[in-house]
């Protein structure tokens, strides 16, 4: 089976091995994540040539797979889960997706980019359909469909519906400009693809079920209409004449049409005349829409399909299987039915059923065949070396067999350990039995189908595992198409069974070691068909009679011939009395020994159960005895089957009669003819005689089950409708009875309703009083307990209060002290600071004024001996100049003294505002404390007096508290108006206490704004110092420079 699992691998190839010519399935894909789970393959598309399609999975893998290269590779990762794939077919390297987010994306498989995304549907795309010129594309969802421009990637237009009538499908038809739109009331509209005009619509059928379209395909000349849906019934439209040409019925086993899809062909000319049909039980059947014959099918219930796409130059269909996995068909292959004789092409379309697992046969042998073919070739021409000539021994051609293996030690081997092992049985067995493997004449047998004698193998043989089932209907078929009479022997599946449950995997050797043991160790079973062989019967009679005369004596006296006790276990192989293994260690003796060791093992089984058979006398025991499973040393029979084979004398000893092994032939399988072909031909003829009665006896049947049911109906219907009416009237009486009763209970009801309201009043009214009785006294004692905690509050408060006093008035004595000693040490560094700066400034003068004297000295001396050396000059000088200069010389020196005065006039304006200044800030100094003081005098007032309304009613608490707040009182009362105790300036050094008490008393709630004053005050006491003394420096610096000045000028 050429199966190729893609996994995680990028690119690769597609098959490993070419496939062989004539397999319909030329490949299957599938894809294995992690912890071997499979990912399902969910859409298709191929490319304008056929040659290639893509393949998305549920995971948002989007794969390429080149069928004429043998190549695939990855071209895209989505993300989410693909709904919809179409090729764009001007740009042959893009691709457009639609996404389960209701969006699409288009990108280049090539450079594996995104060109566009589109956006617009609010509901998942369930087709994408291109323009044949593929500039334009249409996106179907159930409420909508879009068409885009693939040039720009823009929306053109957008189709709106109602909601009650949801879209089927929208999409081009081949070479036109034509959109054809079908929606879920079947209503089918044709539009023009430039203008959007209406063009035509489809008639409804009216006569008819209704189908409900959920399919359509178009042939590829856009002639042709196929539209199917829930039911087995196609409508053929003609889209030139308007009218439907022809409804097709499909078989019975089609319920629903899933999917409808023309094959193409080269030469039909576009007009299609082959349709695939996928129907609800996953097999697309292939039929002629003129002749309206089956053709071939593809799929089956064990392997359905889910989704078809075919290539556009008809040679590939693709589909995704129920499994996930991809099948790759191709058409060529299935079409070869077509050309086969009359009976073969109508038993395939005839045999629906028998055909329906075609393609998992061919699955599952095609990877095989190539490889197969050179083995059994090999093999071939080996067996024939190795196969002895006339002249050769017995023991030379026993010894001698295929692989390498040597039959006399395999013997030995056996006889050793009473077994072959378990790994290697296998093994043994293909090499003792010379199976060729033919794998083509293998598959030319299975490509025939369940032949029809097995198709309810299951009713009468019906087995748990549905794989085992199904690969003994596969064997039992292939024998039955080898051979007519394996398909009317009734005891072939009991003789099959053991082989297929041991070779399950490997249907092929399994169907060759069958055949195997028919031919050689079944000779002469069908001579007496269809009556048991009675010679080989007797075969068994007369060695039984040699060796235990006295066994087979009571058997015949018993009236038990060798039918009950040697047939069974023939017909069954020993499978019902055996064991698994048991069976295995007969049969490693029998296949290593001559053909007659079957019949001896039947005997020997016979002779070692003698003790219970001699027991047994009714007929039923006996036929219990040899269809079950005995208490039995298998051990024994084997060693009992060896002594019968060597002492049973040579006039009766089976092996006289039976040849020895003779090896299935090469390439082909044997004729097998040793049956009574007339009878089988008889029985055939006689069959399909009844199966013909019985299809028309199921047909009158169902025609008169038809017509009964039909009669039962209407005779339902109407006895229904007279018993409704009657029903009816008895309804209608019990509900006037009804509604009287009811009236009447509701009167008295009312009544009584009446009289449990004025109860309840009254109750009401009762519990209101009591209410609020209890709601009053509730109050009474919430009010009291209210007075007594509010007592208890008063009394705790009052107690705080005085603790909290008696701490303040404590605290105040104490920052009093504090600020007093402050203060002393401030105005004393201030005193000494005055007297530091007035000796510096007296010291300044003192210098300046001996600097200014020393000048005058030296200007003195310096103009003096100016004068004694312009003495000459001066009397040279003539009057008229001298007069001139000393006009000039008045004028300059009055303009000095001038300048002279001005200046100084100007210092003593300065120094007069400076003092202006200073008395200003002095004064602003004086009114800040004032202010303080006067702030904390009504915060001192306002505590006092909330003391003393909390003391009013507790007159007794004491009397100290009053007079110490009467004499703090009398304390900053005297330092709030510092203008009635003397000047209006601050004066630093006093020594009064009311001053700095005034300025810092507060109660313990004030003593953060306290000391925050405190430290205002003292920053503002020091910046005025640092003016005082920079102004004192300006004054005695100008001073002196007037002085100099003046005593300049007067010189």
């Amino acid at each position: 089976m050429a199966e190729t699992d893609i996994g995680n691998k990028e690119e690769g190839k597609v098959w490993h091995r070419k496939p062989a010519p004539g397999k319909s399935v030329l490949v299957t894909v599938v894809r294995t994540a992690q912890q071997a789970k499979t990912v399902r393959f969910l859409h298709v598309a191929f490319d304008t040539t056929g040659d290639s399609f893509l393949a998305g999975d549920q995971h948002g893998n989007i794969y390429v797979f080149d069928i004429s290269r043998n190549r695939f590779r990855l071209v895209q990762k989505t993300g989410q889960a693909c709904t919809a794939l179409a090729f764009s077919l001007r740009r042959t390297a893009e691709f457009l997706v639609a996404l389960a987010d209701y969006t699409i994306k288009c990108f280049d498989k090539d450079t594996k980019q995104l060109v566009s995304w589109m956006r617009g549907h609010e509901g998942a795309i369930s087709s994408i359909s291109v323009h044949s010129s593929g500039r334009y594309a249409i996106t179907t969802s159930l409420d909508t469909a879009q068409l885009w421009d693939l040039d720009t990637f823009q929306r053109k237009r957008k189709l709106n519906i109602r909601q009650s009538v949801g879209v089927q499908r929208v999409f081009f038809l081949p070479l036109s400009n034509t959109i054809l739109s079908c929606f879920s009331d079947d209503s089918i509209f044709a539009w023009e693809s430039d203008t959007l005009f209406c063009k035509y619509q489809l008639p409804v059928p009216d006569c008819g079920p209704k189908i409900s379209y959920k399919a359509f395909a178009v042939t590829r000349d856009g002639k042709s209409l196929a539209a199917g849906g829930r039911s087995n019934l196609l409508h053929l439209w003609c889209l030139d004449s308007k009218q439907l040409i022809r409804v097709i019925q499909m078989p019975t086993q089609v319920r629903t049409v899933r999917q409808l899809e023309f094959l193409p062909d080269s030469f039909d000319g576009g007009a299609s005349q082959t349709l695939g049909v996928l129907s609800q039980d996953g097999v697309m059947r292939f039929i002629n829409i003129h002749t309206c014959k089956l053709l071939f099918h593809m799929g089956s219930h064990e392997d359905a399909i889910t989704t078809v796409t075919v290539s556009p130059n008809g040679r590939h269909v693709v589909a995704i299987m129920d499994n996930g996995s991809i099948n790759v068909y191709s058409v060529q292959s299935l079409t070869q039915e077509l050309n086969k004789p009359p009976p073969s092409r109508v038993a395939v379309v005839s045999g629906g059923g028998a055909d329906q697992d075609l393609s998992n046969l061919k699955v599952q042998v095609r990877s095989e065949v190539v490889q197969r073919l050179a083995k059994s070739s090999g093999r071939r021409t080996h067996v024939k070396i190795l196969r002895p000539p006339a002249g050769s021994t017995a023991e030379d051609k026993e010894n001698e067999l295929p692989a390498g293996l040597n039959k006399k030690r395999l013997v030995a081997m056996l006889k050793a350990f009473g077994e072959y092992p378990a790994k290697y049985r296998m093994f043994v067995w293909r090499s003792l039995l010379c199976l060729p493997e033919n794998h083509a004449a293998y598959s030319s047998l299975t490509d025939k189908g369940l032949h029809s004698a097995y198709l309810t193998l299951h009713d009468k043989y019906p087995i748990k595992s549905l794989k085992l089932q199904r690969g003994l209907q596969r064997v039992l078929s292939a024998l039955a198409h080898w051979a007519a009479i394996f398909g009317e022997v009734e005891y072939l599946p009991l003789v099959a069974f053991p082989f297929v449950k041991l070779f399950q995997n490997n249907p092929m050797l399994c169907f060759e070691v069958v055949a195997t043991v028919i031919v050689n160790w079944g000779q002469h079973w069908f001579e007496y068909f269809p009556n048991p062989p009675l010679n080989i019967l007797s075969m068994a009679e007369n060695v039984l009679a040699h060796h235990d005369k006295e066994l087979l004596q009571h058997l015949v006296d018993c009236g038990i011939t060798s039918q009950l006790y040697v047939w069974p276990l023939l017909e069954t192989l020993f499978s019902e009395v055996l064991t698994r293994d048991e069976w295995l260690r007969l049969f490693d003796n029998i296949f290593s020994n001559h053909p007659s060791f079957l019949l001896m093992a039947c005997v020997a089984y016979i002779t070692c159960c003698r003790e219970p058979l001699l027991l047994c006398s009714q007929k039923q025991d006996f036929e219990y005895f040899f269809h079950h499973r005995n208490n039995l040393d298998l051990g024994a029979m084997i060693k009992e089957a060896y002594r019968l084979m060597g002492g049973t004398p040579a006039d009766i000893h089976p092996s006289n009669m039976l040849s020895d092994l003779t090896p299935l032939t090469n390439g082909q399988y044997p004729v097998f003819n040793h049956y009574p072909e007339f009878i089988i031909e008889y029985q055939s003829r006689e069959r399909e005689k009844i199966r013909l009665q019985e299809v028309e006896y199921l047909r009158e049947r169902q025609e008169v089950s038809a017509l009964h049911t039909d009669f039962v109906r209407r005779q339902a219907e109407e006895e229904a409708y007279y018993a409704q009416q009657e029903l009816l009237q008895k309804a209608e009486e019990q509900r006037r009875n009804i509604l009287a009763q009811e009236e009447e209970k509701l009167t008295q009801q009312r009544a009584k309703l009446a009289a449990m309201k004025r109860e309840l009043k009254v109750k009401e009214l009762q519990l209101l009083d009591a209410t609020k009785r209890r709601f009053l006294k509730h109050q009474q004692d919430l009010r009291a307990s209210q007075v007594q905690r509010l007592d208890q509050d008063i009394s705790r408060k009052m107690d705080l209060r005085e603790r909290e006093t008696a701490a303040a008035v404590q605290d105040l004595e104490v920052r009093q002290m504090e600020l007093e000693a402050q203060r002393r040490r401030l105005e004393q560094h201030m005193f000494q600071e005055q007297q530091r700066m007035g000796r510096e400034v007296e010291g300044e003068v003192e210098m300046r004024m001996r600097r200014a004297e020393k000048e005058e000295e030296s200007y003195t001396e310096l103009l003096h001996c100016t004068e004694t050396n312009m003495q000459a000059l001066e009397e040279s000088m003539a009057e008229a100049c001298q007069l001139g200069l000393e006009s000039h010389w008045q004028r300059e020196v009055a303009e000095r003294l001038q300048q002279v005065d001005a200046e100084q006039e100007r210092k003593r304006e300065k120094l007069a505002e400076l003092h202006r200044q200073t008395l200003a800030e002095e004064e602003r100094l004086a009114d800040t404390m004032r202010d303080v003081a006067g702030r904390k005098w009504d915060e001192v007032m306002s505590s006092r007096a909330q003391l003393q309304e909390q003391q009013q009613p507790l007159s007794s608490a004491g009397t100290g508290l009053p007079q110490r707040l009467t004499a703090v009182y009398v304390g900053t009362k005297s330092a709030t108006f510092p203008k009635q105790a003397g000047t209006n300036t601050v004066c630093l050094n006093s020594s009064s206490p009311s001053e700095s008490t005034s300025t810092n008393f507060s109660l313990d709630r004030g003593r953060a704004q306290l000391d925050s004053g405190e430290r205002r005050l003292l920053k503002e006491i020091r910046e005025l110092r640092q003016k005082l003394a920079v102004r004192a420096r300006e004054g005695s610096a100008a001073s002196s420079q007037s002085v100099h000045t003046l005593s300049s000028v007067s010189q």
